[in-house]
């Protein structure tokens, strides 16, 4: 199974032909395009249709979640409607499958949120905006570990914009971590159970990680692959991501 991934590609209203050249070829290379969020740059909905015309009918399946910038103009269920009357699955506590050469393919997806890591976490405890903050994270969280147990697939993955983890925000400032993800999210991945973790949202983190129960993660914000995307194989027996190769930007 070849799965593509890209997330904070930031489309504005003037990014129509950008990324598409990118992408002819797609299907030639992948089997699946996911996108870990941060589609548009300020969360409007003439971004989001800019988006779609750059990144649907690719040959291809694509599965998208939103991001925090998706979310900056309070319209991310129109910018969500948008890409899904274009054929891209967007999810959010939800799950998707596919079959593809006889190998079925499970995606369960979310924003997540911030709040920080073990040990250094913002709790659901005093005044109503920090309890707020911190349950928006718990149920998020939640969503993710119901979506991925419901998935009866040969392959699961799990798909963010914020981080399970920290190993993929290093290279980020730690001050700003707690705003980059969540270990409630690596949970609810090593729990339910996956084969790998896609995540966005830490420009200047690092691509690859692991989450403490071993599933392997990898950020695939742009500005990290440095690429249009990156293709990842995965094989049921053996479900380890594989020497995964870059695209040209």
């Amino acid at each position: 199974m070849r799965i593509a991934a890209v997330g904070d590609v930031h489309v504005g209203t003037d990014s129509q032909g950008l990324y598409r050249p990118a992408l002819e070829d797609l299907h030639r290379l992948a089997d699946v395009l996911l996108l870990a969020g941060d589609l548009t740059k300020c969360g409007t909905v003439a971004e989001a249709r800019v988006t779609a015309r750059e990144f649907s009918g690719l040959g291809i399946p694509v599965v998208a979640v939103l991001g925090n910038h998706d979310h900056h103009g309070d319209a991310a269920d129109e910018i969500a409607a948008v890409l899904a009357d274009a054929g891209i699955v967007v999810l959010e506590g939800s799950a998707v499958a596919f079959s593809i050469d006889g190998t079925v393919l499970g995606i369960a997806g979310t924003k997540g949120f911030g709040g920080g890591f073990a040990g250094r976490c913002a709790s659901v405890f005093g005044e109503p905006l920090m309890r707020e903050f911190a349950s928006h994270t718990v149920d998020l969280a939640d969503s993710l570990y119901a979506a991925l147990s419901a998935l009866d697939t040969d392959i699961r993955v799990a798909l963010t914009h914020y981080s399970p983890i920290e190993g993929t925000l290093v290279g980020e400032p730690r001050e700003i971590y707690p705003f980059l993800g969540s270990y409630l999210l690596g949970e609810a991945i090593d729990t339910a159970g996956a084969d790998l973790a896609l995540h966005g949202h830490a420009h200047a983190g690092t691509e690859h990680g692991e989450t403490p129960g071993g599933i392997p993660v990898r950020n695939v914000a742009q500005p990290v692959l440095g690429a249009a995307y990156a293709v990842y194989e995965l094989h049921p027996a053996s479900p380890v991501p594989a020497a995964r190769s870059h695209a040209s930007s």
